[in-house]
């Protein structure tokens, strides 16, 4: 299947943020394209964003100033649909209602040509429903750009029941010959991204929901740690509350109350108390005028100690052997019991201490089942070598003495050590192992690849791995069992593992990629 040619005139429907945002995308890769909207004052105001986004990409050098005049031109704006009968693709972007949906897209039908195609940009309703208005829903599909359109890449074809492949896989091409990075999806709720990424907001505010740290100090465990481009408190502040909320429970009220998808109180008392993030003023944190946001907490400087012992397999935290030997740190290495490829059951002794990456159990609950007291756990980092900040937790047995001397000792890598108070999983193994988890269901219900769907999400939310590639990269085994010691934990239905994501982690070779 090949991509619609240039010469295929394009009719988006609304003419606002995304709206507008799409047709930038399909004029600037060389189509016709009619900006429609019932006020001839939006249609303008639209078209009036998309010069401005121009003429910045021209002012930066990124785009020639004649290129950015002949993309403008290309985009004509009209207030009566049947003044864009001639189009061959229509987007809609307009308001999140089945019925104003179904109501345009029968008129859509009348007006354009047999042939024409029919996309909609909704990121919420099912594209089934919306089609079953349709005469011939077959030639409707999502065509789901996440906002600023120019700017991400990703692009969800979204196909509904009766979509056929050779339409979804035309939308593919298309959004390919425009720059973008498409993935196919099947109408469910949320899709790929609204459904992947709730947990990175769930088990967040689950943690603090348990007092085990402030927003800002969790935020900086999962950006300055685990690499993720914005902590979940101040995305959701960006997002706005009122959105992320709503999605939320979108996602949970479509899954008839799926337990995994529980909305937040935290959360909803947020939206009753208009407190909706950047755009009101307040969320999680203080946005008005003179006001600074606050520091995440760090432990003060402790000396440490000068040697330490390596026992077995550290698993994924093995890169800070490395790093501790480059503090000036001598690191003694002895083998242990039960290790093996990925299995992260090694720990390093640290004076009366031992440090061990965390495995879901809480670190108390680890202390008396494996009888040693001082024990602190370590939270997951995307790479141990170079993370700014290491997050550790102790078990309320562990001695002040004992916690001094693993936080000064990894003081000398240079990273910054935060504290949680004992939470089971910290912030961000938790969170990456229910992302992974999220994500297997999604291949196992043919949601989506596991290529396709790790590319969402590290397209559509920035994510610095895809969930599954992570999960390999940790070794799903291990992943399984943080889920298990996490539902064995809180006795919920909310941390049971993916049924594939067992399959995988009993596989000889215990990956999702090849």
């Amino acid at each position: 299947m090949t991509a619609l040619t240039t010469d295929v005139k394009v009719l988006v429907i609304g003419a606002g943020a995304m709206g507008s945002g799409i047709a930038h995308v399909a004029a600037a890769a060389g189509h016709a394209v009619y900006l429609y909207d019932t006020r001839a004052e939006a249609v303008e105001k639209g078209r009036d964003g998309i010069a401005r986004d121009l003429r910045f990409l021209a002012a930066r050098g990124k785009l020639a100033e004649t290129e950015a005049d002949a993309t403008l031109a290309r985009v004509i704006p009209v207030t009566e649909l049947t003044a864009a009968r001639d189009a061959g693709l229509a987007i809609e972007a307009i308001v999140e209602n089945l019925d104003v949906k179904q109501k345009l897209f029968r008129a859509l039908e009348d007006l354009l040509d047999a042939d024409a195609i029919l996309a909609t940009n909704t990121s919420s309703l099912s594209i089934t429903q919306i089609g079953a208005a349709l005469a011939r829903p077959e030639r409707l599909a999502g065509l789901h750009f996440f906002n600023p359109a120019p700017r991400m890449k990703l692009v969800e074809i979204v196909s509904g029941l009766a979509t056929t492949r050779a339409l979804a896989d035309t939308l593919y091409e298309t959004a390919k010959a425009w720059g973008k990075v498409p993935v196919h999806a099947t109408s469910t709720p949320g899709f790929i991204v609204n459904r992947v990424a709730r947990p990175y907001y769930a088990e967040a505010l689950r943690v603090l929901n348990e007092r085990a740290a402030d927003p800002a100090t969790l935020d900086a465990a999962l950006r300055d740690g685990c690499g993720f481009p914005m902590g979940p408190f101040e995305l959701m502040d960006l997002i706005g509350h009122d959105v992320n909320f709503a999605v939320t429970r979108s996602v949970f009220d479509a899954y008839f109350g799926d337990k995994r998808f529980t909305p937040s109180l935290i959360q909803q008392e947020l939206v009753a108390a208009g407190r909706l993030g950047r755009k009101s003023g307040r969320g999680f944190y203080d946005y008005a005028e003179g006001a600074s946001l606050p520091a995440p907490q760090s432990e003060p400087p402790q000396p440490g100690e000068a040697a330490v012992t390596v026992v077995g397999d550290l698993g994924p935290a093995t890169p800070l052997i490395a790093r501790l030997e480059a503090g000036g740190v001598i690191v003694r290495r002895v083998p242990g019991e039960g290790q093996g490829a990925g299995a992260a059951r090694g720990w390093i002794d640290i004076g009366t201490a031992r440090l061990a990456l965390s495995d879901g159990r809480s670190a108390s609950r680890r202390a008396h089942e494996e009888g040693f007291a001082n024990l602190v756990v370590m939270d997951l980092a995307l790479d141990y070598a170079a993370a700014k900040r290491l997050t550790l937790a102790r078990a309320d047995s562990c001695g002040h003495g004992a916690w001094n001397a693993v936080v000064g000792t990894l003081q000398r890598t240079e990273a910054v050590i935060g504290r949680l108070d004992d939470v089971a999983g910290l912030v961000g193994l938790r969170t990456v192992a229910m992302l992974a988890n999220e994500a297997a269901d999604g291949v196992l219900q043919g949601i989506g690849t596991a290529a396709d769907i790790d590319t969402a999400m590290r397209y559509g939310t920035n994510y610095p791995r895809g969930p599954l590639a992570w999960a390999d990269a940790l070794g799903v085994p291990f992943v399984a069992r943080v889920l298990e010691n996490l539902r064995a934990h809180y006795g919920e239905e909310r941390y049971r593992l993916s049924p594939l994501l067992q399959r995988v982690a009993l596989r000889p070779d215990g990956r999702f990629h090849a």
